[in-house]
């Protein structure tokens, strides 16, 4: 491919948690379709999640490299191979794995200066690399992971300040400034402490808030969105919040063949072929998809509730359990004798599931989610009605763009953030699941209404990434930009 330099060459530097890496991956064979050299640099321990990939591309003309530093988990008081967000188990933790990413600069600037990329794109956990890549002479781009519509809410959250206009942590205010109407309470905001009552102002506000300033200092933002889901907010953040993005997304489109989406992520619990024959058997919209991400650990008595609504809807489904198999013959977190009982109707997968794989069948007409952006987008793309389950982060805005902007799915009636240990005081009740499964699986006017919503932005997704499409078209003006840059 010739340009003004000999090849564009950019690094990519994002969070250690699944929902950050998988996202990168895909990003970084886009990048190299289109014929840029691309670097990624992860933890030892992270590196396994790249190397499939890295293998697939060894024939192609375009080089993908991958470079592993040590993770610093001694230094910052984890417990050795503690190297991935989705390992944390408790609050302490969680706060030394992002004491531990700061120490991460001095690794990145030897890799920087041995490497010598045109442009650098980082996770906005790593607010330093803005500086980083100031010192070396190359543009940073950030990755958030999230979408446009949630990047404008906490916007506006930093400032206009309007959750310090109400006098409860119940009481709802509404986002000023906004392309819509969307009213939110302190309690749906990210920066909750459960268990406090209160919003934190130490360690998570702390590290939002630099990511924040540190954008304000980047070149721009890289997207995982199309601009046909969400085009007022495409043009808030860009026009209105003056900031300079790009949209590539839904990136988990590059995964064409079932080989891809069976083998994208961690080694998955289930077996393809026996997922594939279990849903094959299926009629079209008929099974009803649960799952909440690789962070998320409900606690027993959340996990009965769903058991609990999931038998009472009398849907087929799919449910996916971040727990292994017990040794015991009765586990706690089910009601006696429910897998027998769910034989044939109901397929439940502990561990890792090909998620894309499964929303793309037919069979599956619905999803229970928790919103995280990954899934949402995935849904979306599926062209699958959901029920909204936000946890935490930023799970509560994502709800707001699916239920009230899209109108593509109905929420379970979550009220607050909780943290990724769960809470037994905020859980959501066995009738709740069930009413709100019924709603999006069942026949009536308004499930159709939603059904074919959904479907018709599935498609919209997939013109965005075929050639000539606006996501496609974006990473183009992306890439022409920065070769300029380094020309």
């Amino acid at each position: 491919m010739a340009t003004e330099i000999d090849q564009l060459h950019v690094l990519f530097f994002r969070l250690m948690a699944q929902g950050h890496i998988l996202p990168t991956i895909d990003m970084v064979r886009l990048f190299t379709a289109r014929g840029v050299k691309t670097s990624i640099i992860t933890t030892t321990h992270n590196a396994q999640y790249f190397t499939k990939t890295i293998e697939k591309t060894q024939n192609s003309p375009t080089e993908i490299s991958l470079k592993v530093t040590e993770f610093p988990a001694k230094q910052a008081g984890l417990p050795e191979g503690f190297e991935n967000l989705d390992l944390v188990s408790n609050q302490e933790h969680h706060h030394k794995f992002f004491d531990a990413l700061s120490l991460l600069q001095h690794p990145l600037s030897n890799l920087m200066q041995e490497l010598r990329p045109h442009a650098v794109v980082a996770d906005m956990f790593f607010p330093w690399a803005t500086a980083l890549a100031s010192k070396y002479g190359v543009p940073r781009l950030i990755f958030h992971g999230t979408s446009f519509f949630s990047m404008c809410a906490m916007g506006s959250i930093i400032q206009y300040n309007p959750h310090k206009t109400v006098s409860s942590d119940n009481e709802k205010f509404v986002l000023p400034g906004f392309p819509d109407e969307i009213k939110l309470t302190r309690m749906k905001m990210p920066q909750f402490n459960d268990k406090e009552g209160v919003l934190e102002t130490d360690h998570l506000t702390k590290v939002l808030k630099e990511a924040n300033e540190a954008e304000g200092r980047s070149y721009g933002v890289v997207v995982n969105s199309f601009y046909e889901l969400e085009p007022a907010y495409a043009n808030h953040y860009i026009k209105v919040l003056g900031r300079k993005a790009w949209h590539i997304g839904p990136v988990s489109l590059c995964n064409k063949e079932a080989e891809d989406k069976g083998q994208r992520g961690k080694e998955s619990s289930i077996d393809k072929h026996e997922c594939l024959k279990w849903l094959n058997a299926k009629n079209s919209d008929s099974v009803v998809y649960i799952c909440f991400g690789s962070l998320a650990n409900l606690t027993d008595s959340q996990l009965m509730e769903i058991a609990m609504g999931l038998e009472a809807s009398e849907q087929q489904f799919i449910w996916v359990v971040k727990r292994g198999k017990d040794e015991k013959e009765e586990e706690d977190w089910l009601p006696k004798g429910f897998e027998k009982r769910m034989e044939g109707k109901g397929l439940i997968i502990r561990g890792w599931a090909p998620q894309v794989l499964i929303l793309d069948h037919e069979a599956v007409g619905g999803f229970v989610t928790h919103c995280g952006w990954n899934s949402t987008l995935e849904g979306v793309t599926a062209g699958v009605p959901m029920v909204t389950w936000p946890l935490f982060a930023e799970q509560f805005f994502n709800e707001k763009l699916v239920t009230q902007v899209l109108k593509i799915g109905v929420p379970v009636g979550a009220q607050q953030c909780v943290n990724m240990m769960g809470n037994d005081a905020y859980s959501i009740k066995k009738e709740a699941i069930e009413n709100s499964v019924r709603r999006i699986m069942m026949v009536s006017e308004e499930a159709k209404e939603m059904r074919s919503r959904a479907k018709a932005l599935g498609e919209m997704a997939r013109r965005a990434m075929e050639k000539g499409g606006s996501s496609y078209s974006d990473l183009n003006a992306l890439i022409e930009e920065l070769k300029i840059l380094s020309g």
